[in-house]
C-alpha cells in the first residue's frame, strides 16, 4: 500500500495540487487521469521521491519495494541488456555484484566465507536464484530476442530500449509498480503481453496513460487529476467517462424526476457489469462495480472540444485509384508497387511495422512528394484535408494570433466573431484566442490543425497520428468526430480503439505491396497473431 497525506505542489503561483489525501491498495491497478498540464507525471515523481512535495507526504509500508518506469532510454549504454533488468531489483543486484567480487578474490579468508554465506541467504530470500530466468522471460514476452540478452544497451534500437526498461521496472515483483505511458513505442505483441503482465499482477499498479484501451484492459480504479485534487473512481476508463457524462446530462436536465434519473444510473451500472469480460482484472472490477452507491458518480468537470467534420460536397463513388505506386527513400524501398481502390464510406486504418512507409503513402496520397513509380488518381467529386504527423512549417515563426492564423484556412466567414467562437469551441476562448502561434504546446498544435481542416470542409481526411500530443478528452472528442464523419477517409494511429471503433478496413503496407481487408482492427489483430 501507498498512502499519500496532505500533499500539495506549487510552481510560482500555480498550484498543481492540493492537500491530497488517497491511498493505493494492492490488487489495484489506478489509471492516473488528467488534461495536459495538469501534473500527471509530477505527481508520479512525487510518489517515487523524485521530487519533493511543498506539505505533506507519501508513505510505502515497511518493507515494501517501489518500482519505477524510467524514461532516459540512454542511462545505461554501456551496461548488458540482461544486468540493467536486474537493476530494477536495486538490493538483489547489489548483493549479486557483492558475493560475485568476494568469491574472485584470489586470497579468500574465513571472514569473507562468513560474510559470502550472509549474502548467499540474502540472495536466496529475494529469489536470486531464479532472477537472471525471471529477467529473460520479462524480455521474452516483450519481444527482446535472446540474442540480444548479453549486448550492451548502445547496440539496441529506441524501441529496444523501451522494451528493457519496461522489464527492469516489471522485474522482482515490486509492492507498487508506476508507469508512466508505458506503451509508447511498443508493438502490438509488446502491448498484449504487458497487459496480460498486469492483469495477473498482484499488487499495487499506478499508470499514466493516453491509450485508452490499455486503461480500459488494465484498470480497477482511475484516478482523476483536477482542479488540484485527485479524486478515485471505481472502475476502468470508459466506465468513468460513460458515467460522469451521464451524471453531467441528468444534472443539467432539471425537468427530469429524481427516481427517473436513479433508475437510468441503476440500470446504467447493470449494464457496464454484466458486460465485464473473463479476465482477472474485469472479474474483480465487476465485484466492485456492485458496490458503487449512486453518490459514487459524480459529472466530470473535464472540458472536450467540439470536433465535427463536415463535407461541403456529398462524394460520390469514384474516389481513389492507386496503381504501383513505389518509393525508395535514403536507399530504401519503403513503398513496393502498391495498388488498391478507395471506396465510398471506407474508413481505412493503415498499418504496418515500417511507420515510415505508412506516413509516405499518405504523403504521396496528399501531394507532398512524388512517387519514383506508379500512379494514384483521385475522383471529380472528392476533396482532400491532410493531417501531417510534423505540423511543424505551419507554426514555426508564424507571428499570428490564433485568430489570425485561423483566418487562412475559412474560405467563407472570416469575421473575427466566427472565428473567435471556432476557437472557443476548439477550447482556446477569451485571451487564449490571442495567443501566438508559434509558442503553442504540441496538443494545442494538433486542435489548430484539426480546425484547419473542419474549415476545409473536405469529404476525404488523410490523417497521420492525429492523437499524438492530445489527452484523453480532446483524444475522445477527434475519435468520436471521426465515428460521425460522412465521408472517406485514410488514417495511421497507435491508438488501439480509435483505430477498433472507427475503421472499416484495414490495409497493411508490407515489403511488397499491401495486404487489404475490409475488417474490423481487432479482426485484423487476430488474423496477425494466427500468422
Amino acid at each position: 500500500m501507498i498512502t499519500v497525506t496532505d500533499v500539495s505542489l506549487q510552481f510560482g503561483d500555480r498550484k498543481l495540487f492540493e492537500d491530497v489525501n488517497i491511498k493505493f491498495t494492492p490488487g489495484n491497478c489506478y489509471g492516473l487521469i488528467g488534461a495536459n498540464g495538469a501534473g500527471k507525471s509530477t505527481f508520479l515523481k512525487i510518489l517515487s521521491g523524485e521530487i519533493e512535495s511543498q506539505t505533506g507526504h507519501v508513505s510505502l509500508q515497511p518493507g515494501q519495494r517501489m518500482a519505477v518506469l524510467k524514461q532516459n532510454h540512454f542511462e545505461y549504454e554501456e551496461e548488458i541488456v540482461l544486468d540493467v533488468v536486474l537493476m530494477g531489483y536495486k538490493r538483489l543486484f547489489e548483493v549479486m555484484k557483492e558475493k560475485d567480487a568476494i568469491y574472485m578474490k584470489p586470497d579468500f579468508s574465513d571472514e569473507d566465507g562468513m560474510k559470502a554465506a550472509e549474502l548467499e541467504g540474502e540472495f536466496a530470500e529475494m529469489n536470486g536464484y531464479e532472477a537472471e530466468s525471471d529477467a529473460a522471460v520479462l524480455l521474452k514476452g516483450l519481444g527482446i530476442s535472446i540474442d540480444l540478452h548479453q549486448k550492451k544497451m548502445a547496440d539496441l534500437t529506441g524501441n529496444e530500449k523501451v522494451k528493457v526498461l519496461l522489464a527492469q521496472a516489471l522485474f522482482g515483483n515490486p509492492d507498487v509498480l508506476l508507469l508512466d505511458e508505458p506503451t509508447n513505442h511498443l508493438d502490438i505483441e509488446a502491448i498484449q503481453w504487458l497487459e496480460e503482465f498486469l492483469i495477473n499482477f498482484d499488487n499495487t499498479v499506478i499508470v499514466v496513460s493516453h491509450d485508452r484501451h490499455f486503461l480500459n484492459k488494465v484498470c480497477t480504479h482511475i484516478a482523476d487529476l483536477d482542479f488540484g485534487k485527485i479524486q478515485i473512481y471505481v472502475g476502468n476508463y470508459d466506465f468513468w467517462y460513460e458515467s460522469s457524462q451521464l451524471a453531467l446530462k441528468m444534472a443539467q436536465d432539471q425537468n427530469k424526476k429524481k427516481e427517473e434519473k436513479i433508475k437510468e444510473l441503476q440500470a446504467f451500472v447493470a449494464r457496464f457489469s454484466a458486460n465485464a469480460s473473463k479476465s482477472k482484472q474485469a472479474t474483480s472490477r465487476k465485484k466492485l462495480l456492485d458496490k458503487i452507491e449512486l453518490d459514487d458518480i459524480k459529472p466530470s468537470s473535464r472540458k472536450y472540444p467540439y470536433i465535427a467534420f463536415k463535407p461541403n460536397r456529398e462524394i460520390g463513388n469514384d474516389l481513389l485509384t492507386v496503381e504501383g505506386l513505389t518509393k525508395t527513400i535514403d536507399g530504401v524501398k519503403v513503398l513496393d508497387n502498391v495498388s488498391f481502390t478507395l471506396n465510398k464510406d471506407d474508413k481505412v486504418a493503415v498499418v504496418g511495422s515500417n511507420e515510415i512507409a505508412n506516413s509516405t503513402l499518405l504523403k504521396i496520397l496528399a501531394g507532398e512528394m512524388e512517387p519514383d513509380s506508379g500512379t494514384y488518381k483521385w475522383g471529380i467529386t472528392t476533396s482532400q484535408a491532410y493531417f501531417p504527423k510534423d505540423n511543424a512549417k505551419y507554426f514555426e515563426g508564424v507571428d499570428l494570433d490564433l485568430v489570425d492564423w485561423l483566418r487562412q484556412y475559412s474560405p467563407e466567414d472570416q469575421t473575427e466573431s466566427f472565428l473567435r467562437g471556432f476557437l472557443g469551441r476548439m477550447l482556446f476562448s477569451g485571451e487564449e484566442a490571442k495567443k501566438k502561434a508559434s509558442v503553442l504546446s504540441g496538443g494545442e498544435k494538433v486542435r489548430c490543425m484539426l480546425s484547419k481542416m473542419m474549415l476545409g470542409g473536405a469529404n476525404v481526411l488523410l490523417l497521420d497520428d492525429p492523437t499524438n500530443h492530445l489527452d484523453l478528452e480532446s483524444i475522445t472528442a477527434l475519435n468520436n468526430g471521426l465515428i460521425n464523419f460522412k465521408g472517406s477517409m485514410l488514417f495511421i494511429s497507435h491508438d488501439h480503439q480509435f483505430i477498433q471503433s472507427i475503421a472499416n478496413r484495414v490495409i497493411e503496407i508490407r515489403e511488397t505491396g499491401v495486404l487489404d481487408k475490409e475488417i474490423s482492427y481487432d479482426e485484423y489483430l487476430k488474423l496477425k497473431l494466427a500468422e
